[in-house]
């Protein structure tokens, strides 16, 4: 038996130190050391890139567990960075105590972007947040020096989020149609022969001082007319309101969704032949403020469906790189685990070779593990509609289906039942949601005007309690692709359970048997199916090539 010494000289430089050392030598050693765990670790490093996958993730001890946060709706609230205020400020130099003004104008808010980009899998990040704010533009300095601009921010969001807006609440839009409205009844008076005030007056909201200004000085004061509220230049690349954006495509660039505002301008901008040293300056504007709703429209390119304990999370381990919780009980997955398959790792032929519609070849694609269903699902029983949600978002459905738990083809219609019922009660729920929704929108600003009666300083810009939106069904569930896998395959007794499953999905291709659905215009172009034995990693690497067709069927 070789010495502890001997052992430690086995490490992480032996086949560098010593290329003789091959990888079956190292396994001869390790079967006698004492270190033998380490020498088994140093071969699988070693192993090239054509074995198979390791088994032993796929069966793994309870510490190899992962719970990975996810959330496939989220309600923000953006807001705009407002603008920095314009500096009151006057050249003082030896030789010119009392200078002209020149004080900078206030710098202007930060944008709010957002950005769909491939390897988001969820929006629980953004679910936490809540608020999101820019920030806001520095104040002017002396020396006509201007603030800086706010910090932007960048919302980076799952391909296939659609943003919906749910209320909006814009000051700038406010100040012009208070300014409208103001020369509708200067123009009014105008006409009626009477007197017009040229006398913009104090207001403290817009307007800002020279400190020190005392009130006796402040009501001498003569306020020149406010200037007209300014917008960015930027807001011409804001969508149009209401927003309704669907993200279903990976973003180059990011989109803006809320420009920053202005800043305010200077005492510098009052200045007349007549005062060469005025003391206000204005306030900068308040920014945009929106609520919006996130919701993941395709959660995934591949959903898993099952039954409890068919094997859907192994599968998941076997096909990506994923640490969902398994084990050999009902339920073990509480919320859907979304996964990575990579199809080409750059480090020899990719799994899949087949070039999409675009001419491109694809380089992964995501898989979803949803919670296990059970009869009545429908009626929110086991872990409910919450679930079933998830199905409905995925492009390309693998119905898993356990050949070791009874009847395969029982087994298919059951999912099926479910998944159909549940078509049909979300019809019916969002055709009245729809009715009931049937409102004419309007900003947030417009509705508190609405409520003549209540004090609008009383009023919060946006409601922090709205109720959100109902969730978008991008197509039937009925109409998506689908395939079915049938799991642990490697049993004995199931070979004549999946040849009549195999059996009833041809009948269903050729129009023998009615979709397992029910529904008209339901796909079955193209029923497959594939034994496989998930825990064993045999049959799985099948499943992609299949997938790839579906999504570009």
């Amino acid at each position: 038996m070789p010495s502890v010494r001997a052992c430690f000289s086995g490490g992480t430089l032996t086949p560098f130190l010593y290329p003789a050392f091959t990888e079956s030598t190292l396994l001869a050693v390790s079967r006698t050391c004492p270190l033998r765990r380490r020498f088994q670790l140093q071969a699988r490093c070693n192993s090239t890139a054509t074995e198979q996958p390791d088994i032993s993730r796929l069966d793994p001890t309870p510490d190899d567990y992962s719970l990975t946060p996810f959330a496939d709706r989220a309600i923000l609230t953006l807001e705009a960075g407002a603008g920095g205020h314009g500096c009151v400020s006057f050249l003082r130099e030896m030789f010119t105590p009392e200078g002209p003004a020149n004080g900078g104008d206030g710098g202007s808010g930060g944008n709010i972007y957002i950005q769909a980009v491939r390897g988001e899998t969820s929006l629980h990040k953004l679910a936490r947040r809540r608020l999101i704010r820019a920030g806001r533009g520095r104040n002017g300095q002396g020396k006509v020096k201007g603030g800086e601009r706010g910090a932007d921010v960048l919302i980076k969001v799952p391909v296939g989020t659609i943003v919906r807006e749910i209320q909006r609440h814009d000051p700038v839009e406010i100040l012009l149609e208070e300014a409208e409205k103001a020369e509708r009844e200067r123009e009014r008076a105008e006409a009626n022969g009477d007197v017009v005030e040229e006398d913009g007056g104090y207001k403290k909201d817009r307007w800002l001082v020279y400190p020190g200004t005392v009130p006796t000085e402040l009501n001498r004061m003569k306020f020149p007319q406010l200037p007209k509220p300014r917008r960015s230049h930027l807001a011409a690349l804001e969508p149009q309101s209401p927003l309704w954006l669907d993200l279903d495509k990976h973003m180059e660039t990011p989109m803006l969704l809320a420009a920053g505002a202005m800043g305010g301008l200077g005492n510098p901008n009052f200045m007349t032949p007549f005062n060469n040293r005025p003391k206000m300056a204005t306030r900068g504007e308040e920014g945009l403020k929106i609520s919006v709703q996130l919701e993941l429209k395709i959660l995934a390119d591949l959903g898993l469906v099952g039954l409890p304990n068919a094997g859907k999370s192994t599968l998941l381990r076997a096909l990506s790189n994923s640490r969902a919780r398994v084990g050999n009980w009902a339920f073990t997955t509480l919320q859907p685990n979304v996964g990575t398959v990579v199809l080409d790792n750059h480090k020899g032929r990719p799994l899949v070779t087949k070039r999409n519609k675009q001419g491109e070849l694809r380089e992964s694609f995501t898989i979803a593990d949803v919670p296990g269903l059970i009869e009545d699902a429908h009626l929110d029983k086991g872990l409910g509609l919450g679930f079933l949600r998830h199905i409905e978002r995925a492009a390309v459905l693998a119905f898993v289906i356990d050949l070791n738990a009874g009847d395969a083809v029982a087994a298919l219609k059951l999912l099926w039942r479910e998944v159909s019922e549940y078509e049909t009660q979300r019809g019916k729920e969002l055709n009245a949601e729809t009715e009931r929704r049937m409102v004419t929108w309007m900003p947030a600003n417009r509705a508190v005007e609405a409520k003549s009666d209540v004090d609008e300083l009383d009023i919060p810009d946006l409601n922090p309690n709205v109720e959100p939106l109902p969730f978008l069904a991008s197509e039937p569930i009925s109409a998506k692709p689908w395939f079915v896998v049938a799991t642990k395959a490697d049993l004995d007794g199931t070979q004549e359970n999946y040849e009549s499953l195999h059996k009833y999905l041809q009948d269903v291709k050729s129009g023998a048997q009615p979709h397992p659905s029910g529904k008209e215009n339901s796909w079955k172009r193209d029923v497959s199916s594939i034994p496989i034995s998930a825990i064993n990693a045999h049959g799985v690497e099948a499943i992609p090539q299949i997938v790839m067709d579906l999504l570009d069927d």
